[in-house]
């Protein structure tokens, strides 16, 4: 098949460091190429898919000129020869092609506007538009009004070597950005009172509210000893951290959508302990491959439980459930089952 895929051009392909759905987008894209199918890629100037790019930009404060700059761009992609679009960008960049016969796929990797899906379903030529989302908390938003197929986030299991056996004076480990809705304070209560070292790392998003949580509810029982600031790591380092450490907390205070850094854990080999908020029980199965907990005296406890979980079923789920190349099946299969019906 030819594939055109968009993705937003803030980030580019594959990112650096924090980008969650660019790194999906790669590694579907290495995937799809693999099975022999053509992709050109809508994205940051920047990005190196190993596959044709297109490059485009957009403003900071996205606008009606980039509304239809970039629609005057995707719009050709009817004329192309594609066999399908498939877009894990804003759904106005594809605003011109609803009325195109051309399969469009529009993945959602974060809570839908409701009222754009119903628009787009009522605009779009019958049988063009099909939407994914990254687990069934987020399809169960849209699945009344639009075909939805949940098709799980996954990550290279290949980048991540698991370890089995690990030491009761290993640390629990908290990996993400440094605020309220991630739960970092959480993750050192849990800590303190389980007795367990932390080791924190992300960044602090440079916005005020972040910054004064960081100041306030974090920064103060950073010691050195139990608690450990580490800041934003890299793969490698995620790696290590991941592979070396006790349980990984998800204390999440939002619905989470799905949580890519849970999948990287296990992919290591680590355990989680997470609250029951979004996709956390989807990917977590109590007792199984973690916890999943309701309030913090339950995620202590779920600490002094964490020896009782095998290792090796967290990486083997990952590898069954999880995985690049099972990600790029589970849509290989719907871009056929999508294209026959042209």
């Amino acid at each position: 098949m030819k594939i055109a895929i968009i993705v937003n051009p803030l980030i580019p392909v594959p990112p650096q460091h924090y980008g969650g759905i660019e790194r999906i987008v790669y590694m579907l894209i290495r995937e799809l190429l693999n099975f022999g199918h053509h992709v050109t890629l809508f994205a940051h100037p920047g990005s190196q898919p190993g596959c044709r790019l297109i490059g485009y930009n957009e403003s900071k404060n996205y606008g009606t000129k980039d509304l239809l700059k970039i629609n005057l761009l995707t719009s050709k992609i009817a004329f192309g020869n594609f066999d399908l679009l498939h877009t894990f960008g804003r759904m106005d960049n594809i605003a011109a092609l609803l009325l195109s016969k051309i399969p469009k796929v529009v993945s959602y990797q974060l809570p839908p506007t409701v009222g754009q899906v119903k628009k787009a379903v009522r605009i779009a030529r019958k049988n063009s538009l099909y939407f994914t989302a990254c687990s069934n908390y987020i399809a169960g938003q849209i699945k009344d009004y639009c075909d939805v197929t949940t098709i799980y986030n996954g990550v290279d299991v290949s980048e991540y070597i698991p370890r089995y056996e690990i030491g009761t004076s290993a640390p629990l480990v908290f990996l993400g950005r440094i605020q309220k809705e991630k739960g970092t304070a959480i993750a050192i209560e849990v800590a303190r009172q389980s007795g367990n070292k932390l080791i924190i790392a992300g960044n602090v998003p440079d916005e005020p509210l972040h910054l004064q949580y960081f100041e306030t509810e974090v920064k103060p029982y950073i010691d050195g000893g139990q608690i450990t600031y580490i800041g934003p790591v890299n793969n490698t380092q995620k790696n290590e951290l991941l592979r070396n450490c006790k349980a990984f907390l998800m204390p999440v205070l939002w619905d989470e959508p799905f949580g890519i850094v849970m999948a990287e854990a296990l992919a290591c080999g680590a355990p989680i302990i997470g609250f029951r908020r979004g996709a956390v029980p989807e990917v977590v199965s109590d007792g199984e491959n973690g916890f999943v907990c309701d309030n913090i005296e339950e995620m202590i406890n779920a600490v002094t439980k964490i020896g009782d979980i095998s290792r090796e079923k967290c990486r083997k789920i990952v590898e069954t459930t999880y995985s690049a190349t099972v990600l790029a099946k589970q849509y290989e299969q719907l871009y056929l089952r999508i294209v026959s019906k042209r």
